[in-house]
Order: C-alpha cells, then structure tokens, then sequence
C-alpha cells in the first residue's frame, strides 16, 4: 500500500547510530525503556525513537529524557507505552501537558475511533484487527474469530505517543516508518501517517479474507452433503465478524479526514498531501467493501431460508403424492367391501376389477404427478 524508498548512506549510519545507542541504554540501567523480541509486546513496555534531521540518532533511551528531547525543536520523538500502568502514563501526561480527558480515554475501554483537537495536542483512538483460528472443530469449518488491536496516539508538535495493548504489533509501524525512511524529514505528519497506513492494511487484510470466506459459503449454499447446521452457524459467525470490523472500519474515514482537514495542526507539510489522499482512498474502500460483504452476507442467509422452504417444499409435495396414490386402493378396496350385492360380488370377475381399478388409478396419479415434478 506504501511504496519502498531505497535506504541509502545515511540509514546506514543510522542504524549504526542505533545499534550504539541500544548498548548505551542497556548499559545505563533503563530496564523500562524497551526489550527486544517478544518483550516490546509484554505489559509495561516503553519503547522510542529519536530522529533529527530526519536521520534516526537513538532508540530506547531513558524515560526520563522524553520530556526534554520532545520539546527540543529540531528532534522528532516517538514513544511507544505498552499497556502502561495509570500512574506511569499520568507522570508523562504531567511533564508533556496532555489533557486529562484524552488521558482517560487512553486507558478507558470500548472508546470508539476518532481524532480529538486539544490546546497542546491532538488525540486519536483506532482499531488494528486480525483474523484468527477458532479452533480445530470451527477451522474445519471454515470459521474463524475477529481480533480488536486498539492503539492510541497523543500526537504533539514535535513527537507522537502511541498508547496500545500488548496484542497490536508495533513492529509493523516501525518497518514501514524504516521503509519510508525519506519521509521522517517532514515531521511528526510522517510517524502519524505510517501509524495509519499499517492499521487501514490490516484492515484490507481482514476484508479480503471475510471476503474468501462469504465466497466459499456461496459455494457450500447449494451443497446438499453439507449439514444444514455447520452453514448456518458459518453465517451467523461471519455476520458477527463483520458487525466488529464495521465498528473498526467505517470510523476510520472520519477520522483520517479529520487529520486530513486539520494537518496543520501536526505541521505536515505539502510534501505529505499526496500520501494522505491515498491513506485516506484506501480507508474509503475498505469501508465500501465492508458495506458490500455485509450485504452479501445477508443475501447468503436469505437464500439459505429460501432453500429450506424449497426443500420442504418439495418433500411435502412428494408425501401429499404418495399419499394420493396410497388413497385409491384404499378407496376402492373400501368400496367392493360393501355387505351389500353388486356386479362381480363373491366372484372372481369382481376381484380383478377392483385390482384393475387400483393399479389403473394409481398409476395414473403417478404419472400425473411425475409430469408436474412432483415425484
């Protein structure tokens, strides 16, 4: 969705810059700035950056240092809390100004996404999502469960702060920030712009395997192997799926038109324009395809009830015709039994009448009913 830039000198030196400055950290004690691997996704991580020039100077330095390099006009700071404790993310609410009230929706639960101005700074709440196994018995039927990553991000002049749980993956953002390396010259519009892209990839992502998954239940619709029961439940479990990425996708056009209107705010300069119009066509079809396989899916469960009723259908026409046929020796055998004298009574001539008559009228209703498909 973003294009590569090619790294030249200068990233090189930057990584070098990097490398020394990780040891530097590691050496001066700061067990809460960051860890490698698995551990910058554990509770109470804190990871960041440091580029000046739009050449990256450090990585993971000290907590206590955010403050001053953040208000240093020429740096670019990003750093990154992961499921901070309240205290933690108070004490740096206190040293950068953040408004209270963004701070509280950073730690709330259920918050729905959106861009909030404030006086010092700008808050935006979203959603990353990922498609899940839900398990062996519900793979099997090609059922699968829809996770919610929510990340926060406090963007100020000269520095972002990115608040999330320990299941969305930074490392994504920080590769595209890499891979758009040229980019970090224009500031903090550049960090918000990769943060976004990543997530409205995600999205994309999540769409297009809900969308293979509605096409293979297409397929299973006219599938009379297939228990009725295991398609029933592969729709209401996809429909469910696509109420939560509804929740997490059509927000996002609000919110990125919002940056978009308002990109002043973050000093993006002309240079970013085009990058945020693509951004923001990419989270226009995520939504108008979400909206679509919405309706696909309610189409899938009205034809499913729709081949039921056919199906019943089609069964009680074959037991009224049965049962018609079944009738007429019943009627005829009920006639000759009469106690009463008639032709052919007591007599063989009588008995293959009436067997005549059964067979004749039975098969005649036979073939009416095979002519009408109903057998």
């Amino acid at each position: 969705m973003s294009d590569e830039a090619p790294k030249g000198e200068a990233s090189k030196s930057a990584a070098s810059k990097s490398a020394a400055s990780k040891s530097g950290a590691s050496e001066s004690g700061t067990s809460d700035s960051g860890t490698s691997g698995n551990g910058r996704n554990e509770t109470g991580t804190v990871r960041s950056r440091l580029w000046r020039g739009g050449k990256l100077i450090e990585e993971d330095f000290p907590f206590e240092d955010i403050s001053d390099h953040i208000r240093d006009e020429g740096s670019l700071v990003w750093v990154d809390l992961c499921e901070p404790d309240h205290k933690r993310l108070l004490s740096l609410a206190d040293e950068l100004s953040l408004d209270p009230l963004a701070v509280e929706d950073a730690m709330s639960h259920g918050e729905r996404p959106k861009v909030t101005r404030y006086a010092t700074h700008q808050f935006l709440t979203s959603y990353g999502v990922k498609l899940v196994d839900a398990g062996e018995d519900d793979a099997a039927l090609g059922r699968t469960r829809l996770v919610k990553q929510r990340v926060s991000a406090f963007v100020l002049p000269h520095g972002i702060v990115t608040v999330r749980g320990s299941n969305f993956d930074m490392d994504e953002v920080v590769q595209r920030w890499d891979d758009n390396s040229d980019l970090i010259q224009y500031g903090v519009g550049a960090l918000v712009h990769g943060l976004l892209d990543v997530i409205v990839d995600g999205h994309f992502i999540a769409v297009q395997s809900l969308d293979d998954a509605i096409e293979q239940l297409e397929d299973d619709l006219f599938d009379d192997d297939l228990p009725n029961g295991a398609l029933q439940r592969s729709t209401y479990s996809l429909r469910k799926q696509l109420v939560e990425l509804r929740r997490a996708v059509l927000p996002m056009r609000e919110v990125v038109n919002a940056i978009l209107r308002h990109r002043s705010d973050i000093h993006a300069p002309a240079e970013l324009n085009s990058w945020y119009d693509d951004l923001y066509d990419h989270t226009l079809r995520a939504a108008e395809w979400t909206e679509s396989l919405r309706d696909m899916v309610s189409t899938i469960f009205e034809t499913n009830l729709s081949l039921q009723d056919a199906r019943l259908n089609t069964t009680m026409r074959k037991l009224t015709s049965w049962a018609a046929i079944i009738a007429v020796p019943t009627a005829v055998t009920g006639f000759f039994g009469q106690n009463v004298p008639y032709p052919g009574y007591q007599s063989e001539g009588g008995f293959v009448f009436s067997l005549i008559v059964m067979v004749g009228l039975g098969f005649g209703l036979y073939l009416g009913f095979r002519r009408r498909n109903w057998l």
